[in-house]
């Protein structure tokens, strides 16, 4: 269906409309600049506007509309017109994407007055107050507390660098992407920190007061927005994700005395960080934080602090012979993926009890002797700027490389951690990529559409292959390396020649994004996971449907394929790992323990053990026979975004949001 954003339209959302590039009922336009089709009114609630979903061919955007009532207010156009200013400067993949074009103005059929528009990136994934309503509204962690903080500190930094400021944080202008990125959305109310602002702040000048009931700190009520104001709404929101509560509860809020009573309702909260939202909660702007980096600052020490006492699996950087069980945060006595990975309760609790006897000393001997399962980890590499996408080691495991958002490849000795060269840099983030079995040919894939052919050792590009109209989520080569798969947010799968570039055929049957493609051992099944929830395998010299899988509620974010190509792995956003038997399509079982939506997947080369990652931090080891849990440990301060393993099954390398890559001992 085609939808008329002329206001004026007696039947806009008109069925009839579908196929036409004029409506039918007022004359007006239905393809907006020539190609945005509206399909559908999300919201005639948000502020200013009405807001749309509409399509750039196959690519899902969000339309923003001002309402016909605010054309006679310059200062509500001016707002509104600012939004897309802001967001067309800001360069970031927690914030929407904007063309510098994105703003319009569109001129209905025999009207005077135009439509102020704005066209923008649509986030795939719920509001922080939507997901809290999914998660049944129970309090997020400490941890991931910190991870998100992190997040949203890390976008305003770039945010006021750029002397803006937000002034409208809250829980439902915070976005969840699937990958565990926080989108900060809703830029109408953002103001530029110029000398006239600060004038009109300082006097009496007139300042557009924005409020949210219970997100808005006092000098904003009274139209003296600053900086710090972020800070205080920022404060605010993460009280009602560690709580469960509103702002405005009177549970936590008493309204006679102005008193906020929150802690009580986040017992699993350490003290540092209570006083440091506390802190970011101020009543008054100057006993918040000064700045951006201020906030970064303390987020990082906290993290440390929080990690010393408790992190007794990372030997080389925690000293753990004077941490004594009895000094660690209380929920790290009771939730076993933060404190020891024992096999029972009881077993926990008597250590837990006898190491108040013992010392922290005995209480790692008794881990030692209980646990020899731990992982230790054996090198970080932090060689890049920015969030580290992908990873893959050479066959003689001896190289490693990585790709990023900072736009490079690197290669690394995998022995030594150390940098050996960029391969390549490039002018967007590069999200996956792919090596001839030669490795001579590197292949890579991202938001521009396109498909880059880069010789390996000298970075010099050698083809690009067109044909997608969206952006390609993934990309595999065949095992003999003829052909080249790849999967895209068209809905599409595409077959490549892989010496020629030229396009073999497209595989279409998904209803959403295909975000990732597989191919088996023998090269002759092709498996796709999209975000309509299912995977479907392929004939892969054909491209025929073979047959459907469906099982999971949420996208299908990653497949692995076991070595002898029997089974198949998928990961989702429902929170849940399946395993699957690949020549029949039978759901074999379902691994339940991750919090959030989980990712990146591994299968060591003997096939016995399965790695998973999830946008809660935290990395999970199973025995692939029986679908047990054997390991869970948080490496990383971010989402987890890829995992691999040595080609002799003794090192786990991951990568992350927090632009590092880690390496580690897997248990025995």
């Amino acid at each position: 269906m085609s939808y008329c954003i002329n206001p004026r339209c007696p039947q806009p959302s008109d069925p009839g409309n579908l196929n036409n590039r004029v409506c039918r009922n007022c004359g007006s336009d239905l393809l907006l600049q020539g190609r945005y089709q509206v399909m559908r009114l999300l919201s005639d609630n948000s502020g200013f506007g009405k807001v749309y979903e509409a399509y750039n061919g196959a690519i899902p955007k969000i339309l923003k509309v001002l309402k016909p009532k605010h054309n006679d207010n310059p200062r509500v156009i001016e707002l509104f017109q600012q939004e897309a200013a802001v967001l067309s400067q800001l360069n970031h993949p927690g914030i929407p994407r904007v063309e510098p074009d994105g703003y319009f103005q569109f001129l209905p059929r025999n009207h005077d007055e135009p439509v102020h528009c704005i066209i923008m990136e649509k986030i795939d994934g719920p509001d922080l107050r939507q997901w809290m309503k999914q998660q049944g509204n129970h309090p997020i962690t400490e941890k991931q507390a910190l991870n998100w903080l992190k997040q949203i500190a890390q976008i305003l930094h770039l945010v006021h660098q750029k002397n803006y400021f937000h002034r409208d944080i809250k829980p439902t202008n915070i976005m969840l992407r699937a990958s565990g990125q926080l989108v900060l959305i809703d830029f109408g109310t953002a103001r530029e920190l110029t000398a006239t602002y600060l004038a009109d702040v300082g006097g009496s000048g007139n300042v557009t007061k924005i409020s949210s009931a219970g997100y808005t700190p006092p000098e904003q009520e009274m139209g003296h927005a600053v900086p710090q104001s972020d800070f205080y709404a920022l404060g605010r929101t993460f009280v009602y994700l560690l709580t469960g509560k509103e702002a405005i509860d009177q549970m936590i809020y008493d309204p006679l005395t102005g008193k906020f009573n929150w802690r009580k309702y986040a017992l699993d909260v350490s003290q540092r960080l209570a006083d440091f939202i506390d802190k970011l909660m101020a009543p008054a702007a100057a006993d918040r934080p000064k700045n951006t980096q201020e906030i970064l600052e303390e987020l990082a020490n906290i993290s440390q602090e929080l990690s010393q006492p408790q992190n007794l699996t990372n030997l080389d950087e925690t000293t753990t012979s004077q941490a004594s069980v009895e000094n660690l945060p209380s929920k790290s006595r009771e939730n076993p993926n933060k404190f020891i990975n024992f096999q029972g309760k009881w077993l926990l609790g008597w250590v837990v009890g006898l190491s108040v006897g013992l010392g922290g000393y005995g209480t790692w001997q008794i881990y030692q002797s209980y646990n020899p399962k731990a992982l230790s980890l054996v090198t970080t590499i932090d060689g890049h700027s920015s969030y580290v996408n992908y990873l893959l080691i050479s066959a003689d495991g001896k190289a490693l490389v990585s790709s990023s958002a900072d736009k490079k490849i690197k290669v690394w000795d995998f022995i030594s951690g150390k940098e050996i060269r960029t391969i390549l840099e490039y002018s967007i983030p590069i999200n996956y990529f792919a090596i001839s079995p030669d490795w001579e040919t590197i292949v890579t894939g991202g938001t521009n559409q396109t498909l880059k052919i880069w010789d390996f050792s000298t970075g010099k590009e050698l083809r690009t292959l067109t044909g997608h109209s969206s952006y390609v989520n993934y990309i595999t080569i065949s095992p003999d390396g003829k052909k080249l798969a790849s999967g895209s947010a068209d809905k599409t799968l595409k077959i490549w020649d892989f010496s020629t570039g030229k396009e073999l055929r497209t595989l279409t049957g998904h209803s959403s994004y295909v975000n990732y493609v597989v191919i088996s051992p023998d090269g002759q099944r092709l498996a796709s996971a999209s975000a309509d929830n299912t995977i479907k395998i392929w004939n892969f010299a054909t491209g025929k449907e073979l047959y459907t899988l469906t099982g999971h509620s949420g996208s299908v974010n990653w497949l692995a394929i076991s070595p002898d190509g029997h089974k198949l792995v998928s990961s989702s956003a429902d929170n849940t790992v399946k395993i699957w038997d690949f020549t029949t399509g039978k759901e074999v079982r379902t691994l339940s323990g991750h919090s959030s939506s989980v990712r990146p997947l591994a299968i060591s080369p003997d096939g016995k053990k399965l790695v998973s990652a999830s946008a809660d931090n935290m990395i999970k080891i199973w025995d692939f026979a029986t679908g047990k849990e054997i390991y869970t440990f948080m490496g990383h301060s971010s989402s987890v975004n890829s995992l691999a393993i040595s080609p002799d099954g003794k090192k786990l390398v991951s990568a992350s949001a927090d632009n590092t890559i880690k390496v580690w001992q897997m248990p025995k």
